[in-house]
């Protein structure tokens, strides 16, 4: 039987073990009606509420994941918002003004607009509405009720949209990862690689482009965070895990400018043919690349520290070197092709990249670098990566992010730098 807190035996019956029982009370443990008995230790300590850090890492994982399938679902939301805007208020905003919305919905969708409306009035009297842009109906609707419009108005979008029914299907697999995101549930690794896919084809077809093929939108996530890390968007412990998620293909995919500095350069000239480089150049990517000079005592220092015969690594310099002169050869305009060596100690190697297409970007524009500093007994293989992404701009005034400290310490190295014939 399970008593009460308040009518626990105070040992007076005359049960057998009623004394000890008294002398050791008993926890009533469990949920209503159903609890269980607890024999409470003398002494004992209770567990404490803390979690362990393995609790806290557990918990951040699920964050992280949870973020990153909350920017792609905000992306569609506000590229979906956007286009009902562009084509629907027209329609009927003329005749309804400011319920454009409410007749836009008809009597489907009445009911629904009319709890958005009264959510964004207590919001305009609590004063949530910080941004003047979000005080419209759209703002207040959810990401189904904003589909259920476009479905019902698909002759205004048909003109501009291929596929209906592509869309609808996408949007359905978009579903799992709101649910999720809305209620603060844990979202795996499949369900959110299987969110950035169906997001990525749904900003696709919104903008008309093929689904198939397109590109993804832009690591958002590492865009908000650039500033406060000094443009650190991404940090490797060695190159080849570097370049497991960020292929040398992908880095100058698109590339308008290449200024590249290290000893030897080997993520180029060994993971980029000679017919791609070619290729990237005549496209109008223009090309400044700085080696180690071959014969400078630097190169001698630096084969001592990693433990090489003599010349082993300066033979490895030159060949990278004829191999990248073999490709400026073939070109129309070698001048957009430039080779130097310099002599002073080698501190990094660093491809600053202008223009990059990366995952994310529809069109060319950003930023982008990858640094690895030398250590003294490991090969650039085996150093730590840094991926940076060019902060937004701060203003004047502002502080420079890393990839413009490395892009000036680049200048500086090339103007003391010999040309190579």
């Amino acid at each position: 039987m399970v008593f009460p807190a308040d009518e626990w035996p105070d040992g007076s019956s005359g049960t057998a073990g009623t004394s000890a029982r008294a002398e050791a009370p008993t926890a009533v443990l469990g949920s209503p009606g159903g609890g269980r008995l607890i024999p409470a230790q003398s002494g004992a300590e209770p567990p404490a509420p803390g979690w362990s850090g393995e609790q806290w890492q557990r918990a951040y994982q699920r964050v992280r994941l949870t973020g990153r399938a909350y920017v792609w679902l905000n992306l569609v939301e506000q590229r979906l918002r956007s286009l009902l805007d562009d084509l629907l208020r027209p329609v009927y905003a003329p005749a309804h003004g400011a319920d454009w919305v409410t007749a836009a919905a008809g009597p489907v969708g009445e009911e629904w607009v009319r709890r958005a409306a009264a959510v964004r009035e207590v919001s305009r009297r609590k004063g949530f509405l910080l941004d003047p842009a979000d005080d419209d109906p759209l703002v207040f609707l959810t990401l189904p009720q904003l589909r259920e419009l476009m479905v019902q108005h698909w002759p205004c979008f048909e003109p501009y949209l291929d596929d209906r029914r592509e869309i609808e299907l996408a949007l359905d697999e978009l579903e799992v990862a709101r649910h999720v995101v809305s209620r603060n549930r844990s979202l795996s690794p499949t369900v959110l690689a299987q969110t950035e896919r169906a997001a990525a084809r749904v900003l696709g077809l919104l903008d008309g482009r093929p689904a198939a093929g397109a590109g993804l939108p832009a690591d958002i996530i590492e865009e908000l965070v650039a500033g406060r890390y000094a443009d650190v968007a991404a940090v490797h412990a060695d190159r080849i895990l570097l370049q497991r998620d960020l292929p040398v293909e992908d880095l100058l995919e698109g590339a308008r400018r290449l200024d590249a500095l290290g000893i030897a350069l080997g993520m180029l000239c060994q993971n980029f043919t000679g017919k791609r480089l070619a290729r990237l150049a005549a496209e109008g990517c223009r090309m400044r690349l700085l080696f180690l000079n071959p014969a400078s005592s630097a190169v001698r220092r630096r084969e001592r520290e990693l433990g090489l015969g003599r010349g082993e690594l300066s033979r490895s310099i030159e060949m990278n070197i004829m191999h990248v002169r073999r490709v400026r050869a073939r070109l129309r305009d070698p001048g957009a092709f430039e080779i130097r060596v310099f002599d002073e100690t080698p501190r990094f190697t660093a491809y600053l990249v202008e223009g990059a297409r990366l995952p994310g970007a529809r069109r060319r524009g950003g930023d982008l670098g990858v640094v690895q500093p030398y250590l003294r007994r490991a090969r650039g293989m085996e150093s730590p990566a840094l991926v940076l992404r060019a902060a937004p701009s701060t203003g004047e005034g502002g502080e420079p992010g890393l990839l413009e400290v490395y892009r000036e310490e680049f200048e500086g190295v090339w103007t003391d730098s010999r040309s190579v014939s």
